[in-house]
């Protein structure tokens, strides 16, 4: 198999090269000319530098490709260039999709995410639910869905398209949660805010094996929820706690959280500034809940991921290993 790669230098773009090296394929990376490239080390793809709404890059990215992996994605939460995100997400998903069209693609696989469902209030959903909050979270949230009624509109005119949606992507070198994880272990976190948050958790390197699968055995136009299970912050802490001895981080009081919010939003948009706390941020602590079946993957996918004790001990592993180093 010939594969693109659309962010192949982030998180999860460096673990799908990777696996897709590992299996033999020839792998062509689209990155920004700016981009850090450091998860590449030692990989043998090709790299097309451009952006990722130019129509010619992508052209000259997808010669002769027979699958393409849109994965690029401007993620972030709190102060955002909203209009700089909705160009990379929704003007660059159109462009992927329409160049991929165009070239004859074989294959697509669309990494989105579990918000298109936006907030279930704490209720388990499928593939087959349908939105119902009204506004959006984030401009996150906005992009990543109009995003999806793009690829979903083109599959029901024939584009071979399949959208596999994570919940929280987890992983030894987690650009995330992972630094949460180091400063724990370095008993640097007494207070974490939204204990009672439940989150859903998989390892990187399951959701590249699901959209491996999805290339091979998913069906054009099918969604697909990736995810291994859930647990709260408290209990992520807590089992944390358990395994290492470090006491677990206390509950810091709701009060404190959204005041702390409230002063640095305004803060933060005068200093051009991404504040460790802002309004979004607290809204999606205590009073947004996505929550998952990903049955669907594990049955029509053959999928069979990791545990979530697992993902969690990975981690422990990993940071410990950093640290020694």
């Amino acid at each position: 198999m010939k594969a693109l790669v659309t962010g192949a230098n982030g998180f999860t773009g460096s673990h799908l090269v990777r696996e897709l090296e590992a299996r033999g394929d020839q792998v062509i990376g689209l990155v920004r000319p700016t981009s850090d490239l450091s998860r590449l080390r030692d990989c043998q793809l090709s790299l097309v530098k451009g952006d990722i709404c130019d129509r010619a890059t992508l052209e000259t990215a997808m010669s002769g490709v027979d699958t393409v992996f849109h994965v690029a994605a401007y993620v972030e939460l709190g102060l955002v260039d909203a209009r700089a995100m909705a160009r990379v997400n929704i003007e660059g998903t159109q462009a992927v999709m329409e160049t991929a069209q165009a070239q004859g693609v074989s294959k697509i696989v669309y990494c989105s995410t579990i918000g298109v469902f936006g907030d279930t209030q704490g209720r388990v959903v499928d593939e087959t639910f349908s939105r119902e909050q009204a506004g959006f979270s984030s401009a996150y949230d906005w992009t990543k869905y109009e995003a999806q009624q793009i690829v979903d509109q083109m599959a029901t005119q024939g584009l071979p398209v399949v959208t596999v949606l994570p919940s929280g992507i987890f992983g030894g070198d987690d650009p995330h949660f992972g630094k949460i994880v180091k400063a724990f272990l370095a008993g640097k976190l007494k207070f974490w805010p939204g204990r009672d948050r439940a989150t859903g958790i998989v390892h990187v390197d399951d959701l590249v094996v699901a959209m491996i699968q999805a290339t091979e055995i998913g069906k054009n136009g099918e969604h697909y929820i990736i995810s291994a299970g859930e647990l709260t912050i408290g209990e992520m802490f807590d089992f944390l706690s358990q395994k290492t001895g470090v006491a677990t981080p206390k509950e810091a009081p709701p009060w404190l959280i959204r005041s702390i919010g409230n002063f640095l939003t305004p803060v933060g948009s005068i200093l051009r500034w991404q504040p460790p706390l802002s309004r979004e941020r607290v809204h999606y602590i205590y009073d947004r809940c996505v929550r998952v079946d990903a049955t669907k993957a594990r049955t029509d996918l053959n999928w069979q991921p990791r545990s979530v004790e697992s993902v969690l001990n990975e981690l422990i592993e990993q940071q410990k290993n950093n640290a020694s180093r």
